[in-house]
Formats: C-alpha cells, sequence, structure tokens
C-alpha cells in the first residue's frame, strides 16, 4: 500500500512539471523568422505582423515586435538568443534574414550566342550564354534574355557555380524584324529581378543570309595593283578599272567602290573577296579626268560598314594623257 502511495505521488509530481511546461508556453511569445510567414502552431490568432520597410532588423539580429504599437516605438534590435528567453505574451520575435549569399553584381555575361546563325525570320532560334559567377557561391535562379524591354526567353532553376556556367535556353520562334536586335539578360534571384553586366554590347544585325551575331571581320585588304584602259586616257572617252586585291582574311562578300578624293568614280557590288589575290575589272565608266591629277582609293562596303583600304603605293593618273603608268 505504501509503494502505491509513492507511486501515485510520484506521478503527481511528473504532472504538475507538465502542466508547468503548458503554462509557461503559454505566457510566452511567438519567435518567427520572417515577417510574413504562416502562423506558428501555437501562436496567437490572426497573421504575423507585416514590417515595415527599414523596422527589419539587421542580418544575425532580432527584435521583439508588438503588434498593438506604432513602427516608431517598437523595441530596438538585439541578441537573438537573449531575446528569445523574454518574448512577452501576444509579441513576436522577428529575425533580420540573411542577404543572399550569390548577388547579382557577382555575374557577368562573358559571350552569348544563337543557333541557327545567322536565322531567317520565323525559323526557331536557341540561345546560349556564358556566365562568370566571381563568387564563391552557388545559388539556383532564373535567367531572363531580353531584347529591349521584350522577354526573348527565360530559363528556370539554373544552378550556379563559381567560375563559367554555359547556359541554354529553350527554343523560341522570336520575331527578328529590325536592322539589329541587341540583348540582355537579367537574373531573379530570390523573387528580385535585377540586370546582369555583360563584356560588350551582344546584337544580331541583318545581313543577305539573315540575323547573325557573327563578328564580320574584314581583311586586312591591301590593293596590289590598279590599271586604267585604255592608258592614257584621253578627256571624253569610256574608261575601265581593272584592281588587284589581296585579302588576308576571311572570305567576304562586299561591294567595291573606287574614289577620287570623295567622288565615287564607279562600283563593284556583291562582289567575292576571297583569301589570297583576286583581280576585278569593272565596267565602263564615263568619268571625266580634268584636273591637274586625279589621285584614286579604294573602299570596300560589307554590311552597310564602309572600310578603306591600304595600298602598296599611291595610284595617280597624271594629265601626260591621263597615265596610270610610272
Amino acid at each position: 500500500m505504501n509503494r502505491r502511495v509513492k507511486d501515485l505521488s510520484g506521478a503527481g509530481i511528473i504532472i504538475s512539471v507538465i502542466l508547468l511546461v503548458f503554462v509557461s508556453c503559454m505566457s510566452n511569445g511567438v519567435i518567427i523568422a520572417d515577417p510574413q510567414p504562416p502562423p506558428p502552431p501555437h501562436g496567437p490568432p490572426g497573421e504575423p505582423p507585416k514590417i515595415p520597410p527599414g523596422y527589419m532588423p539587421p542580418p544575425g539580429k532580432c527584435r521583439i515586435w508588438y503588434p498593438d504599437l506604432p513602427p516608431g516605438q517598437q523595441p530596438p534590435p538585439g541578441d537573438c538568443e537573449e531575446l528569445e528567453r523574454r518574448v512577452p505574451r501576444g509579441a513576436w520575435l522577428i529575425r533580420g534574414s540573411m542577404p543572399p549569399e550569390l548577388r547579382s553584381t557577382d555575374l557577368r555575361v562573358l559571350q552569348l550566342e544563337m543557333s541557327p546563325d545567322p536565322v531567317r525570320e520565323g525559323q526557331l532560334v536557341t540561345f546560349q550564354l556564358t556566365l562568370s559567377n566571381l563568387s564563391q557561391h552557388s545559388e539556383r535562379v532564373t535567367l531572363f534574355l531580353k531584347d529591349r524591354d521584350e522577354v526573348v526567353s527565360l530559363v528556370h532553376d539554373v544552378p550556379l557555380r563559381p567560375g563559367q556556367n554555359r547556359v541554354s535556353f529553350p527554343p523560341t520562334n522570336y520575331r527578328f524584324s529590325r536592322a539589329d536586335h541587341c540583348f540582355s539578360v537579367e537574373v531573379d534571384i530570390e523573387k528580385t529581378r535585377r540586370p546582369v553586366d555583360m563584356v560588350k554590347a551582344f546584337c544580331a544585325r541583318r545581313t543577305s543570309a539573315g540575323w547573325s551575331m557573327s563578328d564580320t571581320r574584314v581583311g586586312p585588304l591591301l590593293v596590289e595593283d590598279l590599271k586604267i584602259a585604255p592608258d592614257p586616257v584621253r578627256s571624253g572617252e569610256r574608261v575601265r578599272f581593272t584592281l588587284r586585291l589581296r585579302n588576308d582574311g576571311n572570305p567576304v562578300r562586299a561591294n567595291i567602290r573606287i574614289q577620287d578624293r570623295d567622288q565615287v568614280v564607279i562600283q563593284l557590288n556583291d562582289a567575292t573577296l576571297q583569301r589570297g589575290r583576286t583581280d576585278f575589272q569593272f565596267p565602263y565608266t564615263q568619268y571625266v579626268f580634268q584636273r591637274f591629277d586625279h589621285c584614286f582609293t579604294v573602299m570596300v562596303d560589307v554590311e552597310k560598314t564602309l572600310h578603306r583600304v591600304d595600298s602598296v603605293k599611291e595610284f595617280c593618273a597624271k594629265p601626260t594623257g591621263w597615265t596610270l603608268k610610272p
């Protein structure tokens, strides 16, 4: 019988401890880590308070927040561990959220390419970019490829690791219509969109074959010889120019123009400048020779961009019947 009484008294002690803990929990406030999460299971009724801008505690700090007090009368931020032990009934403990470890300023677009290149209007096109992450942090983000204010394509949940990252966008039937389309990139980190720096302008320009992002490199080009026929030529005679051009670069299609100062003498359209030496014969022209001398220069027009071509020597027609011969 005594043993049974002792057991009952021990059980009473346990029940008392449980009740004491329960009463203590009911008297304390609620701890939250963000100003707008769902209410905790044992929190007061209603939604957690919305903290106005400028009143959130700094990262790593906390502050006690009374829903019935204006923001300017709330207690100051303090140590989270200390404040957790003395949250009053009906109050909230607000934790300062840590900023994201990856920032948009850590990112840089090194390269942007499209396939096919060139692309014609109405074709599906895929964009790929090389993105440098200068931080030591990895993060999953959403990337937007934009043309002015229009989203061309986007990709979700992209893992960005430190160093260079290759990112492919889904195919798009984006409509190319202008002479050029210059693209930008935005990143969404924790629901905040910001632009990403680019090492240069990445533009798709209209060419005869479609829109292309490839850099059109011209030359080096060199005029090795320039002749006229007849030579000498008399005033009023029709004359034909023959040009020997050396191309030390990639083959390219261009319009070739012979000029006398700022005046166009004759132009040969849609000529192919193969690598190496090529002779080009121009159509006859009724160009009027009348000054003391006429010194000619050669220009090539590639994708509506004029490039002056260097010459091995000066080619000037002297007024002895106007001749290019030495």
